[in-house]
């Protein structure tokens, strides 16, 4: 079962399909990722706190059983709905009240398809990381479970916080090795910190760089921190070696938060006298572009090959440039010129790989006024001139 699993996600990541995995807390979100076309669930303690309304942290504190949490609501609402789709246990190995090879016995005989270490002592860190090791409260207890749960048939995902957990993991035998980069930023609940999208490209090349395997195939994939949205995603698609992406809020919590609120504002001001429908639709434009920085992303997807101006933008969501520029950049961790840039240059090698476009035609399709400028940038950003990418490329394929 196993090996069909993991070779089914082989073969989509083949056909350049992008793998998709949600951490889900219900029954009602398992039912809409079965429809929706993803490729798992996995039911963590944290997606049900979700569902209660309180942040994924709450997965962490000793509120309730971590493993009891998810046995429950995973056997009851996750299985039943989820027949004959991939659900992972998310196991808290280091409970000291379970007997690791007894329990996932269990868990397979119960009827998931694999586990997947979380909560992870790899989020803890300082005193508390020191006390929890004092103890024998270690992620090495998480690889022994991914190596035992491999050796009993069973899919695993592993959630790894740098590369020297990586090369611990892939020699337990993980099938999936998760770059986690921290609780996930956005909506009401979000962690207000994050890694910036550089900073945390830059953390999973690193562990990525230690994932090429002699004897298999490994599935690379990201989590959480910065990657919140489809354009996150993108960024993180071109500049990492990721084949998916496993979220949790980004599906469960924030869809559902900004939907709700919107919809209750819509009735709302239908029981109003005299409701100004342009005032609606202002309303509706504040929320939408609060998040200043993912706004802009947003509008470079779609326009990215006509002229954008950093002005323009910060004038149609009436801040100041300088303070447009700055908030950017905290956020995503280059300058809007810069991202700008690299975005034009992923879209003209996507055009390039597809052999039917000119070169002068890639230059204008991708924002560029002539093909002198574009091919000094492509230059800059390649270390190569569009038409020496392009011969490699061809010589590539024969």
């Amino acid at each position: 079962m196993t090996i069909q699993i993991k070779q089914r996600l082989l073969n989509k990541v083949d056909q350049k399909e992008f793998i998709i995995g949600v951490a889900s807390g219900s029954g009602k979100s398992a039912k809409s990722t079965v429809a929706g076309g993803g490729d798992m669930i996995l039911a963590l303690n944290s997606g049900r706190f979700r569902q209660m309304g309180v942040s994924s942290l709450a997965g962490y504190l000793p509120y309730l059983n971590c493993n009891k949490l998810v046995m429950e609501f995973g056997s009851r609402e996750i299985l039943p709905i989820a027949k004959g789709f991939p659900v992972v246990f998310g196991l808290c190995a280091t409970d000291p009240l379970i007997n690791l090879e007894l329990y996932i016995q269990e868990i397979k005989t119960k009827g998931f398809t694999g586990i997947n270490n979380y909560p992870s002592v790899g989020m803890i860190d300082g005193m508390f990381r020191e006390a929890l090791e004092e103890q024998g409260i270690s992620y090495e207890t998480e690889v022994s479970a991914i190596k035992i749960a491999h050796e009993q048939g069973l899919f695993t995902i592993a959630f790894v916080f740098d590369k020297e957990q990586a090369r611990q993991m892939l020699d337990a035998g993980a099938d999936v090795i998760c770059a986690h980069l921290g609780f996930t930023k956005g909506g009401m609940l979000g962690a207000k910190k994050a890694l910036s999208l550089v900073e945390g490209a830059k953390v999973v090349n690193e562990i990525f760089s230690v994932c090429n395997h002699e004897d298999r195939q490994v599935i690379k994939m990201i989590y959480g921190g910065p990657v919140s949205t489809p354009t996150d995603v993108k960024y993180m698609q071109d500049n990492t070696a990721t084949m998916g992406y496993i979220g949790g809020s980004s599906f469960e919590r924030i869809p559902t938060e900004q939907a709700l609120s919107s919809t209750i504002r819509k009735f709302k001001n239908v029981g109003q006298k005299g409701a100004d429908e342009f005032l609606v639709k202002m309303l509706e434009g504040a929320e939408k572009h609060y998040e200043y920085a993912e706004f802009v992303k947003e509008y470079i997807s779609v326009n990215y090959m006509t002229k954008i101006s950093l002005e323009d933008l910060a004038q149609l969501l009436h801040i100041s440039r300088p303070y447009l520029s700055k908030v950017f950049k905290q956020e995503v961790g280059c300058s809007y010129s810069n991202y700008l840039i690299e975005y034009r240059m992923h879209k003209s090698i996507e055009f390039m790989s597809q052999t039917c476009f000119q070169l002068a035609e890639i230059a204008n399709m991708t924002g560029f006024s002539d093909y002198a400028h574009f091919s000094k940038a492509f230059k800059k950003y390649a270390g190569q001139s569009p038409r020496e990418y392009v011969e490699r490329l061809q010589e590539h394929m024969k």
